[in-house]
């Protein structure tokens, strides 16, 4: 692990230090790449990976009902008031910007490993991982460049596909380098340890991307023609992610400065215990903690500390929100430890996706039993001090076998929000867009008597860039409001 931790230094000190957003590059142009090897490429871009998911997702946090910003500290209006705007700052994260750095690199390792025949597996690893990028640039954004995209010597203003059409491609993508890995078998390199995820496991990238593929089916569950949905049949004896498969990055965080696990380095501590910038100005919200307050939920001081005894949660927007001294900070069921692994695709939310792909009767199996396992995979995973068993029998928790496919979607949908807590804010907000579920004690809209409205935004708006750069195209989409215009697949 250790030859690689200097291509993590460099990514993680540089982005987490200054918000820059350039720790995510490895080339300055795509088309005249450094001299480097499959190797190195695989481990930084791997490492970029996981640092997008804790960095560039917060508001999503926030408008969600996880967590609320700070009463010690001014927060950023726009994002409070729901004013999120192109072209008024700050806008949020630059998802945009990182995840198509993100994809250069991935796509830069396809390319050069496509005429090679023994690094099929590199190529097989970075097909996998660009359809991870781009469902997250589909859900953040609906219709981005696709296919036009990585071709700056002939198309220097990409256009846009649709989100439904990417999505539709990136399942034969999936499927495309699941068979190349069956098929390149012994006879391509194994990556070993520069795959910082699998460690060159081949067969748990194969049952990564089949995972990956049953997300982008469920995530359409309410479109009448469900291309990945059709297509979950075909590679059915791969199986998905479980404990044993979860997809965790691990180049060997240490709790040294550039070297801490992301999630910890901007929402934990420094190396003399001070603590970060994300752990001052983010507290928990009243409508996570209250929700699981009604269910007996032991995982509430897990994902939120305890001050003087009890989880003490604020409003977004509320004027009267408390002070640090008193309110509850990210609990230790997250911030373990700065060399904690950084997980990409947990087993419990594939979990969760088989419980509801068995529901609907796309796979088979008992939607009762996964749904159980997800549960108890989630309290493991933060170590939350009670009973699993003694949560399930509840009669408001254990899976209504009886009851509606609605109803089982909405149990379902309630726990995997609960367990998605934090670590996985923009996938717990885009079921909360596809399914209307949980029903929450509280309205999770900012309370901010400066709000521009009471409803939650759907989406964000595409980045300043684009309308400074590929404006033509850019308007080809139509005009953009956060409240109206749905991703794709929303309900």
């Amino acid at each position: 692990m250790k030859k690689y931790i200097s291509i993590v230094t460099v990514f993680l000190t540089i982005g987490m230090a200054g918000c820059k957003k350039d720790y995510l590059d490895q080339e300055v142009n795509p088309n005249l790449p450094s001299v480097t090897t499959p190797q190195y490429t695989l481990a930084g871009a791997e490492a970029s990976s996981a640092a997008i998911l804790p960095l560039d997702y917060p508001e999503y946090a926030e408008w969600g009902g996880i967590w609320c910003f700070s009463g010690s500290y001014t927060p950023d209006a726009q994002f409070q008031e729901f004013a999120v705007s192109i072209t008024v700052p700050p806008q949020p994260n630059d998802a945009w910007g990182d995840l198509y750095r993100n994809l250069t690199n991935y796509n830069n390792l396809q390319v050069s490993s496509e005429s090679v025949p023994a690094d099929a597996n590199f190529e097989a690893i970075a097909m996998i991982m660009k359809a991870f990028d781009f469902e997250q640039l589909v859900d953040n954004y609906n219709n981005v460049p696709y296919t036009q995209a990585f071709q700056p010597s002939t198309i220097l203003f990409p256009g846009y596909d649709t989100g439904q059409f990417i999505y539709n491609d990136l399942v034969k993508q999936l499927d495309a380098a699941i068979a190349l890995i069956s098929k390149s078998g012994a006879s391509a390199i194994n990556p070993g340890t520069s795959d910082i995820i699998y460690g060159g496991n081949m067969a748990n990238w194969q049952i990564f991307a089949n995972t990956l593929k049953l997300r982008l089916a469920i995530r359409q569950s309410n479109l009448s023609t469900n291309a990945a949905q059709a297509d979950l049949a075909s590679t059915a004896s791969i199986g998905y992610i479980g404990v044993s498969t979860e997809a965790d990055c691990q180049p060997g965080y240490t709790d040294a400065l550039g070297k801490e696990n992301p999630f910890y380095a901007i929402y934990g501590f420094d190396q003399n215990g001070n603590p970060a910038a994300g752990y001052e100005t983010q507290r928990s919200n009243i409508v996570a903690s209250n929700l699981m307050k009604s269910l007996n939920d032991p995982r509430d001081s897990a994902y939120y500390k305890t001050v003087s005894g009890a989880i003490n949660a604020l409003q977004l927007g509320n004027p009267a929100n408390a002070s640090n001294a008193i309110s509850s900070p990210l609990g230790p069921g997250l911030l373990k430890s700065p060399s904690q692994p950084e997980p990409i695709f947990s087993a419990y939310e594939s979990l969760f996706l088989q419980a509801e792909a068995a529901a609907r009767g796309w796979i088979p199996g008992s939607a009762s039993a996964f749904y159980n396992a997800a549960i108890t995979a989630s309290f493991n995973a933060v170590n939350a001090q009670g009973s699993v068993t003694t949560y399930l029998a509840q009669a408001s928790v254990a899976y209504p076998v009886a009851g509606t496919l609605d109803q089982q979607v909405k149990a379902i949908i309630t726990q995997k929000y609960i367990s998605l807590n934090s670590l996985f804010n923009l996938e717990a907000y885009n079921e909360f867009r596809r399914t209307g579920y949980p029903v929450l004690p509280q309205n999770p809209a900012s309370q901010d008597p400066a709000a521009v409205s009471q409803t939650l935004p759907v989406r964000i708006p595409y980045p300043l860039s684009e309308l400074n750069t590929n404006t033509t195209n850019l308007a080809k989409q139509g005009d953009i409001n956060i409240f109206t215009s749905k991703i794709f697949w929303a309900k």
